[in-house]
């Protein structure tokens, strides 16, 4: 099967909706299917092998020029593809990572009206290009907020196009009010081209559905699912001689609950037996939030904990993994209903249990699993004592630990996670 599979850059940034993209391709690839995987707005970021296409749609600085001046909806195309090299795009990202999405609803309603808005020569050049030169047999969108092009795909191309729904409702809630609801109303009216959608679990498939008022029915779950190589081949039998350490490795943002971890790790500590406790994190750190973990940083110094706390720098795949069997429990305690929980099936890939808030995708994954405990959101007096609970019980802890880690390769693999989108793409062929 021929499948142009249409991703969004994130600014430079690493994102779980292009790591998930980029392995689903080359799952996709491995089972000898034709992905093809298109970057627009800036290059992905992940940290596997790339396998997206070198050039790039609907690139940022084109899509902002033609949104913001009459004169770059009319320039010659040659200039156009100047201003989407690779390298601009990425060197323009390091600036934009630090743009308010609050800032962006008009662009955005301008992108959802696709031919019709300020930016319809990019979606022109990205139409004729699927025509001409790739030929698909269907085409799969990344997020809602790319469904600007389904019009102009199903008139020119005729195949059939899905859109996977993970993390639309985050940038979405970010905007102002009457962004927001001109944005929603725009995908819902896309939802007639649109051949179905992907979930990445079923929770989110609810909460969408709701959210954006379109069919529960058109919505199918494709749990996502990691490449196991490079994580723990197999378990270690005797933990190594180290105080007991709490990971958090996620974007280190107030909605990935950064705050939350800080706050339950301080109460943590002054708990019976956790006064040698540590505190690891890692994850990318946007401009924007810089304040935000100085000020973290600051309450961790006040309560004099800043010598049980580690930042750890992850910018490849191998130092990950070393993180991860750095730690003994990982919890990333999100204040928005996380859509996926890559970090989670990425902590069991090397044996780690997690502790994880009852909402968004998190109960699907450990209830099925047994691969740690789940805790009432935003509460970091629960969060501390859930995490001394495993922390205390060894054997409970690798127990999860272990149950985690067979998930992973029983359940939660890209090759899984491949052969479910195929078997799904197929019935629309």
């Amino acid at each position: 099967m021929r499948i142009a599979f249409i991703t969004a850059g994130a600014a430079g940034m690493y994102c779980g909706s292009c790591l998930r993209d980029n392995t689903l391709a080359t799952a996709l690839i491995a089972l000898e299917h034709d992905a093809i995987l298109v970057p627009t707005f800036t290059p992905i970021t992940t940290d596997e092998a790339d396998v997206s296409t070198r050039r790039v749609f609907l690139g940022g600085i084109n899509v902002y020029l033609q949104d913001r001046f009459r004169l770059f909806r009319h320039t010659p195309r040659f200039l156009d593809r100047l201003f989407n090299a690779r390298w601009l795009l990425k060197y323009v990202a390091r600036f934009s990572s630090n743009t308010d999405y609050s800032a962006l609803g008009g662009l955005t309603a301008s992108m959802l009206q696709g031919t019709h808005g300020r930016q319809r020569k990019e979606v022109a050049k990205l139409v004729d290009w699927l025509k001409e030169d790739v030929k698909p047999d269907v085409v799969l969108l990344t997020n809602a907020l790319l469904s600007g092009i389904v019009p102009a795909i199903r008139e020119a191309l005729g195949v059939p196009v899905l859109t996977t729904l993970q993390g639309d409702d985050v940038f979405l809630d970010a905007l102002p009010k009457s962004d927001r609801e001109r944005c929603i109303g725009l995908i819902r009216e896309h939802d007639a081209n649109t051949a179905g959608y992907i979930s990445t679990s079923i929770a989110y498939a609810d909460l969408m559905s709701g959210y954006l008022g379109i069919d529960r029915q058109k919505i199918h779950v494709i749990y996502p699912g990691i490449n196991p190589n490079g994580h723990a081949r197999e378990l270690l039998a005797i933990r190594p001689e180290r105080p007991l350490t709490l990971g958090y490795f996620a974007r280190i943002a107030p909605e990935k609950g950064f705050g939350n971890i800080v706050d339950a790790f301080l109460k943590l500590r002054q708990l019976p037996g956790m006064a040698d406790v540590r505190l690891r994190y890692a994850g990318w750190l946007g401009e924007k939030n810089r304040h935000f973990h100085e000020a973290e940083l600051a309450k961790i110094a006040a309560a004099g904990a800043t010598q049980a706390v580690e930042h750890f720098d992850c910018p490849d795949h191998a130092s990950k993994v070393r993180f991860l069997q750095s730690i003994d429990v990982m919890t990333v305690p999100t204040v928005f209903r996380e859509p996926k929980g890559l970090y989670v099936l990425e902590a069991w890939a090397n044996g780690v249990p997690v502790v994880q808030p009852r909402h968004g995708s998190f109960p699907e994954l450990i209830e099925s699993t047994g691969g740690g405990l789940l805790v009432p959101p935003n509460d970091p007096d629960a969060l501390a004592s859930a995490v001394r609970e495993l922390l205390l019980d060894e054997p409970r802890r690798v127990a999860m630990g272990q149950r985690g880690w067979q998930a992973v390769h029983a359940q939660y693999t890209a090759t899984h996670m491949a052969e479910a989108t195929v078997r799904l793409l197929e019935k629309f062929k």
